[in-house]
């Protein structure tokens, strides 16, 4: 079987949803399965380094001028503009340009199919038909909208301008067909098969979209030294993305009402001064600790030597690092909304209704304080957890069941399987 990777971009790093792509192209090579990936050159010396064996199986579209002048313009935007504008020209341009390389691939090593991880919004179009094999698209992950209680928080103009996005998004998708015309859709939960565009013809496949690889999260070289005076410390962590809809002031606020608690911060982004700032205001900067970014092998002991993840975003798809503390075999308490709510039920963690900022703010005060008074929950809703990523969201059992998807295209569209 020869398979090809295509995607807007591919990184470790980057992390959300650009890690999929990378975690498809390694899973598949461990199988020594015949796969190539076509991917941004953004990235291209992150991958080199990360794949050296596998270099030219590496292919890189060109970083245009165009894609620099649109990124230019993004930052000036607020996200959610940015995304239906500036970020669905840049992505389409590297698409139509991927798409060249894709086909150029078809022809030189004779690929049977193609895959298009990312982007992972159902309601994004894409480009990748008329290639002359079967492809699958996803998982795709979307169809969310804030909460109720936080919507009123966004500007008319940025919600005039989502919504004319995604009726510019369906008018393209009636022009450039390549959903429709996919073979197989991927969608990671029943919001996002309702939010793909009119008139798919292929076949629609729930499937997670994140996964988690459980060597990574616990081994036992990932392990702090088990004392009591590690729990002791009532030690909180966040991993991710330092932007506003993560809602990281929400659980500053809610260690500020903790006197025996701290927070580990592990990521960057533009919220990270505003951030410390509050932590500054509510006279905690003592126990709010701001780290940056670190590799997965990296945070997986700041994990193991907390009580909880703490997760209060309120506009979360996926969450991959939920899947990671779970994992790990530590609880995590997170917004009843989105991802999470997908990845987690009582047995191994909290969920939060976002009722209100006050309602998260207090339900995450109760589930620390929880936590450190009955230090044994830790323990128990790990275990849980960790059985539950092991079931539903391993990456090997979803590369396995990956491969096996392929097969299934190839023998109904060629009416032959190759291995």
């Amino acid at each position: 079987m020869r398979v090809c990777i295509v995607a807007e971009h591919a990184s470790y790093r980057f992390g959300g949803e650009a890690v999929l792509p990378v975690h498809f192209f390694a899973g598949l090579r461990v199988r020594k399965i015949e796969v190539w990936l076509v991917v941004h050159s953004r990235t291209s010396e992150e991958l080199l380094a990360a794949f050296p064996d596998d270099q030219d199986r590496l292919r890189f579209i060109p970083d245009a001028w165009f894609h620099k002048l649109l990124n230019r313009l993004s930052n000036f935007l607020p996200r959610r503009i940015a995304q239906a504008t500036t970020g669905l020209i840049s992505q389409l341009t590297t698409q139509y340009m991927a798409r060249k390389i894709v086909r150029d691939l078809v022809a030189s090593v004779s690929i049977d199919i193609v895959h298009q991880p990312i982007p992972v919004s159902p309601r994004f179009p894409s480009l990748m038909s008329g290639l002359g094999v079967p492809v699958v698209i996803g998982p795709m992950n979307g169809g969310m909208e804030y909460p109720a209680a936080f919507r009123k928080e966004e500007s008319f103009l940025i919600r005039a301008a989502v919504n004319i996005g995604r009726r510019l998004s369906d008018f393209v998708n009636s022009r450039l067909t390549g959903k429709k015309q996919a073979d197989v859709l991927l969608v990671a939960n029943q919001r996002t098969r309702l939010a793909l565009p009119s008139g798919v013809r292929g076949q629609v496949i729930e499937l997670p979209e994140n996964g988690v690889h459980l060597g990574t999260w616990s081994s036992s070289s990932a392990k702090p030294p088990t004392d009591s005076s590690t729990l002791a410390k009532a030690r909180f962590v966040f991993m991710g993305r330092l932007v506003d809809w993560k809602g990281v002031d929400m659980a500053i606020e809610a260690i500020s009402r903790l006197s025996n608690a701290e927070l580990v911060i592990i990521g960057d982004g533009p919220m990270r001064e505003s951030w410390r700032k509050a932590a500054e205001d509510l006279h905690i900067s003592d126990r709010v600790t701001f780290i940056g970014w670190l590799s997965q092998n990296e945070c997986a002991p700041h994990l193991h030597s907390s009580l909880a993840l703490v997760l209060p975003s309120i506009y979360e798809c996926g969450g991959a690092v939920v899947l990671e503390a779970m994992a790990s075999a530590i609880p995590v308490i997170a917004t009843n909304w989105g991802g999470p709510a997908d990845y987690l039920d009582s047995s191994c963690g909290f969920l939060i209704d976002p009722c209100s900022r006050e309602a998260i703010v207090e339900g995450f005060t109760a589930a620390m304080r929880q936590l450190i008074e009955h230090p044994e929950l830790r323990d128990q809703l790990g275990a849980k957890g960790k059985q539950r990523a092991l079931q539903h969201f391993d990456w090997e059992k979803k590369i396995d069941r990956v491969l096996q998807i392929y097969r299934d295209v190839l023998v109904t569209k060629n009416g032959c399987a190759r291995n």
